[in-house]
């Protein structure tokens, strides 16, 4: 099992959001999970965070924020220097694909799920 921490970013409560049905499958498949949210909450024993605080050794971020929100947070992300961030659908963000291969984090056009369920996250 290969440990990818991974921070769900724009993280959800309700059962039927992508962004909740990802952070189960991740901890299914025993990677480890941080989660980040507008609400706090409790999904598959991981908790959504309000505040990205404390929170380091991410290696993979993956977006479920729109763009027009995303923007508050690209500097966060950034510091967190992940080795990838994935944009999943209805997330994709050329001028932040930009600044992150600026400082040499991948940037990368899939969905979480897809990668899951073709063991290829």
């Amino acid at each position: 099992m290969s440990q990818k921490n991974t921070l769900v970013f724009g993280a959800s409560v309700k059962p039927s959001r992508y962004s909740n049905i990802a952070i189960r499958r991740l901890v299914e498949k025993g990677i480890a999970v941080t989660a980040f949210g507008l609400r706090e909450g409790i999904v598959a024993g991981v908790p959504v965070q309000t505040s990205l605080e404390g929170i380091s050794g991410v290696h993979t971020v993956t977006l479920y924020m729109n763009p027009a929100r995303q923007e508050a947070y690209y500097e966060d992300i950034i510091r967190l220097k992940p080795e990838r961030v994935i944009f999943n659908p209805g997330t994709e963000n050329p001028k932040f694909y930009k600044l992150l291969e600026q400082e040499g984090i991948e940037a990368e056009i899939a969905c979480t799920l897809v990668l899951l369920s073709m063991s290829q996250f």
